[in-house]
Formats: structure tokens, C-alpha cells, sequence
């Protein structure tokens, strides 16, 4: 299920709601893919956004794929089943990746790894509470070789060989995945990280936080297969960022 010589690689980014952020994570593929040098498009699936989530990213030269899913795992699949690419990179529309990262994936796949995440930090001021659960959150991922969903990459036979993510799963999805892959082949987590967007962090209750990762911690199917209780922080309207202006 390795990759060898040159690859076509897909960039796969979910989004929903997501115009004030998406034009700065595409600016950051395109870059970013043109430093690498191998040949790639760019997938956006647009989860039933009520905002200029579409126009951005037809402005930047994206491909869009529109879907009514509000579920993450069956709008990443969405996005994966319209790819051409032998190589699938999943990227948050709130994350900015660099040509260290992407460059490190697919010397990764290249060396027989099967896919991978990459550590991740928060942009922007971040709450104490959060800054002091990161930092074992962070450790365990690593320990256990774990991605997150902000940036994971497979190939495309791994991708297929799983079945995707598990789509009756409305958070851990990202998790899962990993766990599956790495049933498969080699998983790898890479240390240059990628920066995602640290908004729930600064728009969420310390408890609101707290329920999510336990609901996480404790693993269970029951709520994560709930859009509604600790995971209504992903699919309730989105709070503005309080250190976004309006």
C-alpha cells in the first residue's frame, strides 16, 4: 500500500460555514503544493454552509463538492470518493499547513508508511485551562500515534482498504481511522506541526470543554454517535471567535 516515484495528491478540506477562514487555509495549500512540486487538486466539501463558504473556495480554483450531510466523517468520505489522487491529505478549513509537513507525509508514504497526522498548535491567544490540557493531550496522541483531524494523510489504497471514516460516528471519527490504518500498515505522526484554529477553545465554557474530551477519553459510542450532548460544541451555529472582529 505504499507509494513510490511521483504521486498525484489530493487535498481534501471539509468545511461548513467556513468563509472567514477557508481563503487562508487554500492559500496555504496552493502555496504549499506548489513548493512540493508533485501534481495535486484541491477538494472542498461544502457541508450545507449558509454562507460564501462555495465562493470562496471557486475564487481560489478549488473544487467543490456540495453535500447536506452535517456530519464530518460522511463529508470527509464525500470528498475521498470525488478524489483522483493516489495520495489523500485531509486538511481542516481553519488549518494552514506548510511545505515541511506535506513534504515529511509523503516522504512518509514513500518509505512504506500507509498514512499518518502530524502534531498540531492553536493559533491566537488560547485559555489557561486549555493551554495546561493541551500539553498531555498532545503527549498521549504521540504516545499512542495518534492524528487528528486538522491534518491526516493516507493513501489511497489504505483509504479504501479501511472503508474510509466510520460515518456512524459523529466525533472521534478522526480517531478511529487512525486506529484502523494502523490495523493496516505502518501509522506515522509526524513533529513539524501544522496550526489550527484555537476559536472553540476561546469561544467554549471550560466545562463545555471538559464534557467533549471526556466524552472522547471514555469512548463512547453512544454519544459519539449523537450530534447532540458534549459534541453539539461541532454542529450547534458556531460562536464568533471573541478575538475575531465582527
Amino acid at each position: 500500500m505504499a507509494i513510490s516515484g511521483s504521486t498525484v495528491i489530493s487535498f481534501i478540506i471539509p468545511a461548513y460555514n467556513e468563509e472567514r477562514l477557508l481563503g487562508s487555509t487554500l492559500r496555504a495549500v496552493y502555496a504549499t503544493a506548489a513548493t512540493v512540486g508533485e501534481p495535486y487538486e484541491v477538494i472542498v466539501v461544502d457541508d450545507a454552509s449558509s454562507d460564501r463558504t462555495s465562493a470562496v473556495a471557486i475564487s481560489h480554483g478549488a473544487h467543490v463538492v456540495r453535500v447536506s450531510n452535517r456530519q464530518i466523517a460522511t463529508t470527509r468520505n464525500a470528498g475521498a470518493h470525488q478524489a483522483r489522487g493516489d495520495v489523500f491529505i485531509f486538511v481542516d478549513a481553519d488549518t494552514l499547513v506548510d511545505d515541511i509537513v506535506v513534504s515529511a507525509a509523503i516522504m512518509a508514504l514513500q518509505g512504506g508508511a500507509i498514512g499518518g497526522g502530524a502534531a498540531f498548535r492553536y493559533d491566537g491567544r488560547i485559555p489557561l485551562y486549555a493551554r495546561a490540557l493541551a500539553a498531555p493531550i498532545i503527549w498521549f496522541l504521540r504516545l499512542a500515534r495518534l492524528g487528528t483531524g486538522c491534518f491526516l494523510f493516507c493513501t489511497r489504497a489504505s483509504f479504501e482498504a479501511v472503508g474510509g471514516f466510520d460515518e456512524t460516528l459523529y466525533g472521534a471519527e478522526d480517531l478511529a481511522f487512525c486506529r484502523s490504518l494502523k490495523r493496516q500498515g505502518r501509522f506515522v505522526v509526524l513533529s513539524h506541526p501544522v496550526t489550527t484554529s484555537g476559536r472553540k477553545l476561546r469561544a467554549h465554557s471550560f466545562l463545555e470543554t471538559v464534557r467533549l474530551l471526556g466524552a472522547f477519553a471514555l469512548n463512547s459510542k453512544r454519544v459519539l454517535r449523537e450530534r447532540d450532548g458534549p459534541l453539539a460544541i461541532w454542529y450547534e451555529r458556531r460562536r464568533d471567535d471573541p478575538d475575531t472582529p465582527a
